[in-house]
């Protein structure tokens, strides 16, 4: 006797989902291999179609807008760096003192954006995609809870918001291309803030 789904819509919708995935990362994909080709600024939803086979409208039913495909592509290495700061070794992990894990990821997130950047700054085409989308809210509640942790009194959601300030993607970009700011300096710049802030003189 064959095995009869109770609820065979059920079991369509289902391969339909998985269809729609696989086309998602069919799509991720080729955008991957456009940005390696034309860089960030030169990834275009109608570039994408085109590379895809697919229409524009496909490509926009899928991401919503050009700024959304950021976000998606930016999506495993925003998942990576939240991974190490909330599970990973200290000092950028749970372990160390307050002061050092602030440093510290610090200092990762200026990495990160040095290799992401182009990215980040894409994505942040609205204001609710840099403040309030959960990858942002988490970034700066995890400012805010290392420096209570380190006994800022000093209204520390909003001085974890003037930090995270310091750490946008285009400031990060434009002080590192258009000015020669080497990777030491902006870290050494981060900590000297960052221990000023918990430690004023």
């Amino acid at each position: 006797m064959s095995l009869i789904p109770i609820r065979p819509e059920a079991q369509a919708a289902q391969a339909e989902r998985r269809d729609a995935a696989r086309n998602r990362q069919l799509l991720l994909s080729a955008a991957r291999e456009l940005v390696e080709e034309c860089g960030v600024d030169g990834l275009t939803m109608a570039s994408l179609a085109g590379r895809a086979g697919v229409g524009k409208g496909t490509v926009f039913r899928r991401f919503g807008s050009r700024a959304g495909l950021m976000m998606s592509l930016l999506s495993d290495a925003e998942a990576q760096f939240q991974d190490r700061f909330m599970f990973g070794p200290p000092p950028l992990g749970p372990g160390a003192p307050a002061t050092e894990r602030l440093t510290a990821v610090g200092a990762e997130r200026i990495v990160w954006i040095l290799e992401y950047g182009d990215l980040a700054r894409a994505a942040d085409a609205s204001a609710y995609n840099r403040f309030d989308v959960p990858a942002a809210v988490l970034w700066r509640r995890h400012l805010e809870l290392l420096l209570r942790e380190a006994g800022v009194t000093a209204d520390p959601w909003l001085m974890a918001g003037a930090l995270a300030a310091t750490l946008e993607p285009e400031r990060i970009l434009h002080a590192v291309r258009l000015h020669g700011v080497a990777p030491d300096r902006l870290i050494e710049s981060w900590r000297e803030l960052a221990s000023r802030v918990v430690q004023p003189a």
